[in-house]
Order: C-alpha cells, then structure tokens, then sequence
C-alpha cells in the first residue's frame, strides 16, 4: 500500500451477500431449509432477505433480473463462492450433516491450515463454502512469520463426528 492509499481499516467486514436466482422458494429451501438461516423479510416470489441469529440480512435472494434464468457458464466472470463462516468445528460439523442429510453433492473439502472448509453449489450453481476458521495463534506460519495457507483433503468423517 502507498502512503496516499493506506489500508482499510481493519474492522471492516462483509456484510452479506446479495444473489440473483432463478426461483425464490427453491432457493429458500435451500438456505432457510437446509443450512437453517431465517427469513428476517420477503418481498412476495421476488425476494427475500435471510440472517443467523437476528441481523437484518446476511444472504439477500432475489429474482428482478434473473427469475427463470440459468447459471453463468463456465468461463465467464462473476462469484466464485460465497463463504458462510461458522463460529465452531461443531456448527460446522451440524452444516455438513445438513447438506449430506438433504442429498446435496459436495464439491470437496479442504484443510487449509488457517481454515476448515467444505464446498458445495446452491439450486442456482452459485458455490457456496461452508467453513470455520481456526484460532490465530494456529495459523500456519513461514520461518519469518508470514501466513502459508495449505490446500490439504479435509476428514469430513471426522468432521462429522465432532
């Protein structure tokens, strides 16, 4: 960073993610069915408005400029996957018995040193990635303190099982 640009300040976060989908109720039986976030508001079969634990909205849904439609193809532009972070192994480990329990496909899982990540694709194809993060103080580090995140096959049996 430049002295004229200085970074962000560091409690800045992402509020939520706002998705465009083909049909409002499938992909509500998807995020409110499935993982379990509640409708804090709904704009009839156009929208809805999803959170955990009461904040306005962590997933927004809508239909204005895409109800019917299909997934982007492959190669174009656009989200790769939202992250949802869960706040223990064990609310992970509720997540991933949910989707195994509704019959959705995993894409895959990772270990990455600094995080425990499973992937996967809502109704729309939007990938989604259910994960957790580690303390800091476990995060994997280079000799000179510098992060060095792995890409390594998660246990999703041991997961399970926590």
């Amino acid at each position: 960073m430049t002295a004229a640009n200085p970074p962000v300040d560091p409690g800045t976060r992402i509020g939520h993610v706002h998705l465009k989908v083909a049909d409002i109720d499938r992909a509500l039986a998807f995020y409110r069915d499935v993982l379990g976030f509640e409708i804090t508001q709904r704009y009839g079969a156009q929208a809805a408005f999803l959170s955990a634990g009461g904040y306005h909205h962590h997933i927004a849904l809508n239909t204005w400029e895409s109800k019917g439609g299909s997934p982007p193809a492959r190669g174009t532009t656009g989200l790769y996957h939202v992250a949802i972070l869960y706040p223990t192994r064990a609310a992970l480990a509720d997540a991933l018995r949910r989707v195994v329990r509704a019959g959705i496909e995993i894409d895959g899982a990772s270990d990455h040193g600094v995080s425990e990540a499973v992937y996967l694709r809502d109704p729309d194809g939007n990938g989604v990635e259910l994960y957790r993060d580690r303390p800091q103080e476990e995060w994997p580090r280079t000799a000179d303190g510098a992060l060095a995140m792995t890409t390594a096959p998660l246990d999703l049996e041991a997961l399970v099982a926590a």
